[in-house]
């Protein structure tokens, strides 16, 4: 496993050693959450059997975000920083696979709502040849710990119908935890244009109509104060945003 000496500065480099797997972090302004969740990620990585990286894309951040990961700088997983000056959580994790020469690469949320020990599962399936694996909150034996509030499961329920227009056999696009072929990733990411909260539906799309497979893991799922999804802000502009990607090709 690719390691990174003792007292090596946080790494801020596009360019990066390939690994088995690279988990990209979307983060913009998560000075509070991020420390916690990088911590969990790479302590889990660190026991496992492939090569790995973390890499953080930091979006405009206007907190601390970049400084408490400088205490990440010699972890035994490597944890990398690259920013992103385009705002909005597609523009990130595009920027994540654009930069990524891992063999599987994906991305998870700051807050460390899914458990980060469904990689398990996940690299099973993907070494399997499947082209993207998804966690799931609505899949057959999934569970949700703690719930949205009641305006969140609303609205979730209507970005799940407009959704199914392009992803009728997928049961959850949003869930913030989707890995890919590393190769088939940066194919479909050439072709995805969406900066807000339905990219993971454009690029899922995407997978589908390269004739890919989308799996869906069911996980235990708990909600996490402290999401920049605003129904009022960004609502409209998801709904048109889906409608936009059925109607494409």
């Amino acid at each position: 496993m690719a390691a990174v000496r003792a007292h090596a500065p946080l790494s801020h480099r596009l360019v990066r050693t390939p690994v088995d797997l690279e988990l990209l972090i979307p983060a913009y302004n998560e000075q509070r959450r991020l420390p916690s969740t990088v911590k969990a990620t790479v302590d889990f990585l660190a026991e496992r059997p492939w090569s790995s990286a973390v890499v953080v894309v930091d979006n405009n951040s206007a907190d601390g975000t970049l400084d408490v990961l400088e205490r990440f700088a010699g972890s035994p997983v490597p944890v990398h920083v690259i920013g992103c000056s385009d705002q909005g959580k597609g523009a990130a994790v595009r920027r994540g696979i654009e930069t990524s020469s891992a063999r599987f690469v994906g991305f998870a949320d700051a807050d460390n709502a899914t458990p980060v020990e469904t990689l398990d599962r996940v690299m099973e399936l993907l070494r399997e040849g499947h082209g993207a694996v998804i966690a799931s909150r609505h899949a057959p034996g999934a569970r949700l710990d703690i719930e949205q509030s009641a305006l969140r499961r609303g609205g979730g329920l209507l970005f799940r119908s407009l959704a199914h227009l392009s992803l009728p056999g997928v049961a959850d696009t949003q869930c913030g935890f989707k890995f890919f072929s590393g190769p088939l990733a940066h194919t479909i990411v050439r072709d995805c244009h969406i900066d807000g909260f339905a990219f993971d539906v454009e690029l899922l799309a995407r997978v589908v109509r390269a004739g890919r497979d989308v799996v869906e893991v069911p996980v235990v799922w708990h909600d996490v104060p402290g999401s920049t999804f605003s129904a009022r802000r960004d609502g409209l502009r998801s709904m048109a945003d889906l409608l936009r990607i059925s109607l494409a090709r």
